[in-house]
């Protein structure tokens, strides 16, 4: 089975972002996912209200998440998935502390809490994927090295029971030379950015667009899937960037 997986930081609603306000870029979003036509969508930074706003725009979409407090009105690590061609068998939440079982806990001199959303989907031909996205804290090089090494741990667990690939997606606030990237690299999953031509550019641009500079954003898989190909999507959409970062794209398929 192929998977089409896009990851997709939203940008959370700043009233201070001003034309680029969440109001202003929310069909420019949804626009982005329907030009995608992902299965599976990662967001990161989306808040309950935003995620309800892409919803009532992406009717051939749902979503499993929690957010990273535990309490309503914060941000999600929301995974979005085509309804008609896939669907969570199981999923869960985290928190990439010393206390994984509580959301919002923080750890490792954290700026705020961080976590990750996972899910097994099954698709209509019964072929499964493990998928896992996550949000790296924005300040802390511990809190992201430790924070993936947890994520990476849990993946491991679950790979273990069996053959089913795994995805591993989000916003690592990290550079490819980063001790957290390279840590996912050590542990044998292949990058989206295997299959792009360097450079590879930036994904995080402050609504400026433009290409220079390196990635923060990224997409793995498994050693027993392959990326088929991927791609940067630096389109505006109604005239704005629907993100202040790139989503970014890849079709992957098990081995």
């Amino acid at each position: 089975m192929k998977l089409n997986v896009l990851t997709f930081n939203l940008r959370v609603h700043v009233l201070g972002d001003g034309d680029n306000a969440w109001p202003n870029r929310v069909t420019g979003a949804a626009d982005a996912i329907r030009q995608s036509d992902a299965d599976i969508v990662c967001t990161q930074e989306g808040t309950a209200a935003m995620l309800r706003d892409l919803q009532k725009q992406l009717p051939d979409y749902r979503w499993i998440g929690a957010s990273r407090s535990g309490e309503t009105e914060d941000e999600y690590c929301a995974i979005f998935y085509k309804h008609a061609t896939i669907a969570p068998a199981e999923s869960g939440n985290f928190s990439l502390s010393e206390q994984p079982e509580q959301l919002g806990a923080m750890s490792w001199n954290t700026a705020c809490p961080r976590m990750c959303t996972w899910g097994r989907f099954v698709g209509k031909d019964g072929a499964a994927w493990l998928v896992y996205n996550t949000h790296l804290d924005h300040m802390s090089e511990e809190a992201r090295d430790n924070g993936i090494q947890l994520v990476l741990d849990r993946m491991k667990a679950n790979a273990e029971q069996g053959s089913v690939p795994l995805v591993l997606a989000g916003d690592f606030n990290s550079e490819p030379d980063s001790n957290a990237v390279k840590l996912v690299g050590q542990a044998g999953y292949h990058s989206a950015y295997d299959v792009i031509a360097e450079p590879h550019g930036r994904t995080y641009h402050d609504f400026e667009g433009g290409e220079s500079g390196n990635p923060i954003d990224y997409l793995f898989v498994s050693p027993n899937a392959r990326i088929a190909s991927a791609r940067v999507d630096r389109e505006q959409y109604n005239g704005r960037y629907p993100s202040d970062h790139y989503p970014l794209q890849a079709i992957v398929v098990k081995e």
